[in-house]
């Protein structure tokens, strides 16, 4: 670190870093090559997305992945921001005159924003310290002094330092001064910083107490009134339901070391301060006078300049990262739901529940369209159950209704009894029940788009429809709905919007566009989800659709407004015109590459019609015959297997999981009970389950499986069908504990969970916590599920 006390002599300031440096940053951290790199970045700032770029430039990227795309697209946002704050503080200290040829070299070298700013500190424009005041006052040649000779008594020197004009009357006044000047010099030491960053990390423990006076209203956090834990240990949920206490005001956080290591003198951090900086400190009653005082500014340094600020710091980082983890569960969850198996095109009869308001119906046809709707009132207080099934029934056989979706909210049991009792009174009627998430939907019906949707129906029967829509094709109707409300995260209002919204973007993007979009169906909610489509132009297609008809082929895509030839490249593949004119349209084989598809065509003489779908249609020749120089061979083999399957969709097949019947409410519920449920979200601790008693129970990350896990998705998925045995049965609580292990005969001990780790010297002074912000190892805890979904 260069000694700022010294005038440095200025240098040139180099500017930004150029592109070269970028990518290779870039290849480093994501251990790919520097060309697949360049490429890629050459590709994003061209307008191209990640989804075009995965699928349709695979030589040009040597066939990096989404998932690393992905990577890559962020890491080049803070590439960039990185690099252009190197040349905002390369010129601020230039402009100083204090940019030294060594400083200009550890400036260059920092490779985090964080040491940049530990680089800056010293030269960084702030606000009139004490330290200011004292070298105003001309005390800084005395803390020099004090620091060069080894043998002095830092009283006497102090002396012929005093300044009563400057209110520096005796030795004491000129020492402080002295004192702060060193503290503040070596809090801005760059290497001193990272050295207690790293240390503090690795040894430090994060401390919560109750605030006082706030035991009763803070109740939700009582497991947290007297907790620590250690920094590296602390897992994202947990440290977001401490932040959580904060916020509430129920919580006191801070941070420290183990409670024997607080209580040594000197405190362990002052001594390492001391060590680092070599500077003779001493801590012993009877060490010389400069060493006792040097050892006082090492404690000064600690407690006054870096505790508080690394305390800020090191919770801001558990922060940054618990919101990075809580919006990559959030974003997997997302992801499974958006690509759970479609019914497919089927008629279905959608059921919103109610009990007082009614039980809402919406049947729609097989292509989604809206075709009748009912309220009936089997519930109190009306009681209307023969009048209801009789309504049920007139709807289903009118319409030949060959699927109901049941809203999985109050009454869906209830509701799924009443279909059955009329499937019972009513054999002739074939139709299979299936029970639906509703998250999300009263969302919907409230929308705009809902609105413009279906102008004159009722805001209420507007979530039927959804709930049916969304079992014929979840993410064409889930795509219509803000993420944050679809309710498959955990914590997602307590962390940074603005990430969170890009990820689940990014998230919608990659699944819409893996399975394709009908360009003849689809809405324009859906359609702005396809590369390269923004809002303007999905609207634009749909009006163009509503006042032309059916597009017959892709190339009419560029005959709607404001649709050109860069919109057409990245969104032509993704864009499907089953039985149009080209039977290629129906494909993923992009436009731009027909003309390879003919020259395979021409080889074999076929026709496109008689060999798509056809296994084995192109044996005896080679995808490596028909590439070219722009075609490579990830492109060919790309084409072969979409004429093989054309259209393939990544979606599972369609299942349903079948609810135990009588189980309606937990108190039907006793451990040892085998049920078949529904993974409904999955968090860090554990997946929810859905097993149709109107409250989800909790399988803990330590019963998904006889073997060691470290990622509850490892092993399930929302949307996914499990067997599950039931644990534990809190009714007063409604807490409902799971195994997906059916031979467990007893609920898994509450700290027998991997998620649960003991501090290495020590532990955390209370069990994990239990309660709602972070369930319980063996409870299943529904008011934990409702705050993940707040």
């Amino acid at each position: 670190m260069t000694d700022t006390s010294v005038q440095a002599q200025p240098v040139s300031v180099v500017q930004a870093a150029d592109p070269a440096r970028i990518v290779a940053l870039l290849a480093n951290e994501l251990n790919v090559r520097a060309a697949q790199v360049a490429a890629t970045v050459d590709l994003l700032d061209g307008g191209a997305t990640v989804p075009f770029i995965a699928r349709y430039r695979k030589e040009a990227t040597g066939g990096l992945d989404d998932t690393v795309l992905r990577n890559l697209e962020v890491r080049l946002l803070y590439v960039r921001e990185l690099e252009s704050r190197r040349t905002a503080i390369l010129e601020s200290i230039e402009q100083q005159g204090k940019l030294s040829p060594a400083l200009h070299r550890e400036i260059n070298a920092a490779d985090t924003k964080q040491r940049l700013e530990d680089l800056y500190a010293p030269y960084k424009p702030k606000r009139r310290t004490r330290a200011q005041i004292a070298r105003e006052a001309g005390l800084e040649p005395l803390a020099d002094a004090i620091i060069a000779d080894p043998s002095c008594d830092p009283a006497v020197l102090a002396q012929a330092y005093l300044n009563p004009e400057a209110a520096i009357s005796d030795a004491k006044s000129a020492l402080d001064g002295a004192r702060d000047i060193l503290a503040e010099r070596y809090a801005e030491n760059a290497d001193l910083l990272a050295n207690m960053r790293e240390h503090l990390w690795k040894t430090g423990l994060l401390y919560s107490k109750v605030v006082e006076g706030k035991e009763n209203e803070g109740d939700n956090f009582r497991d947290w009134f007297d907790f620590s834990e250690p920094l590296r240990l602390l897992p994202s949920h947990r440290v977001l339901a401490l932040l959580r206490g904060r916020q509430q005001g129920a919580l006191d956080i801070r941070l420290g070391l183990e409670a024997e290591l607080e209580s040594q003198l000197p405190h362990p951090c002052v001594a390492r301060i001391a060590d680092f900086l070599k500077i003779g400190a001493g801590f012993a009653p009877d060490a010389p006078a400069r060493a006792r005082w040097l050892g006082e500014v090492c404690r000064w340094t600690w407690r006054v300049k870096l505790l508080t600020a690394f305390e800020s710091e090191l919770i801001g980082r558990l922060r940054d990262s618990a919101e990075q983890e809580a919006i990559r569960v959030f974003a997997a969850n997302l992801k499974d739901l958006l690509l759970a198996a479609p019914a497919g095109p089927k008629s279905v009869l959608g059921l919103d529940p109610g009990i007082r308001t009614g039980v809402k119906g919406a049947a729609i046809d097989a292509t989604g369209k809206l075709l009748d709707t009912a309220t009936i009132y089997p519930f109190e207080p009306r009681r209307d159950r023969e009048g209801s099934i009789r309504t049920l029934a007139a709807l289903v056989a009118k319409h030949k209704i060959e699927l109901v979706a049941i809203g999985n909210g109050t009454a869906s049991r209830e509701t799924e009894k009443l279909v059955i009792d009329m499937l019972e009174k009513y054999p002739a009627l074939t139709l299979t029940r299936v029970m639906v998430s509703e998250a999300g939907a009263s969302v919907y019906s409230a929308s705009e788009l809902a609105a413009h949707e279906f102008p004159d129906l009722d805001v209420s029967l507007r979530g039927a429809v959804s709930i049916a829509r969304r079992l014929q094709d979840p993410l064409a109707e889930l795509v219509k709905i803000e993420p944050k409300a679809i309710g498959v995260g955990q914590y997602q209002h307590d962390v940074n919007q603005r990430e969170l919204a890009r990820s689940l973007d990014a998230v919608i993007e990659d699944c819409v566009n893996a399975v394709g979009v009908d360009v003849n169906t689809a809405s324009a909610p859906l359609l702005m989800r396809v590369s390269g489509l923004s809002s303007l132009l999905a609207k634009n297609i749909v009006s163009w659709r509503d006042e032309n008809g059916a597009f017959p082929n892709r190339k009419a895509l560029l005959k709607v407004p404001r649709f050109g030839d860069k919109a057409f490249e990245q969104a032509a593949g993704f864009l499907r015109i089953p039985d149009g004119d080209n039977p290629l349209d129906a494909s993923s084989v992009h436009p731009e590459a027909y003309p390879v598809v003919e020259r395979i065509l021409e080889k074999i003489k076929a026709d496109a019609r008689q060999i798509m779908g056809q296994q084995g249609a192109l044996k005896g020749i080679s995808p490596s015959e028909f590439t070219d120089e722009r075609f490579g061979l990830p492109t060919v083999k790309d084409i072969f297997s979409e004429l093989e399957k054309p259209g393939r969709d990544p979606r599972p097949e369609f299942k349903t999981a079948q609810f135990k019947e009588g189980v309606n409410t937990i108190n039907d519920l006793h451990p040892g009970m085998i049920l078949e449920g529904v993974v409904t979200n999955v968090a860090n601790f554990g997946a929810f389950v859905d097993i149709g008693v109107h409250q989800d129970g909790l399988v803990h990350i330590s019963a998904l499986s006889d073997t060691f896990i470290k990622d509850p998705r490892d092993v399930v998925r929302v949307g996914q069908t499990v067997k599950v045995k039931v644990q534990e049965v809190d009714a007063p609580r409604k807490r409902i504990g799971l195994t997906m292990r059916l031979n467990d005969d007893a609920a898994p001990a509450r700290r027998g969970g991997q998620e649960h780790r003991p501090a290495p010297g020590g532990q955390a002074r209370r069990a994990a916590p239990q309660r709602p912000a972070e369930p319980a190892a063996s409870g299943a805890m529904a008011a934990a599920f409702a705050k993940l979904r707040k």
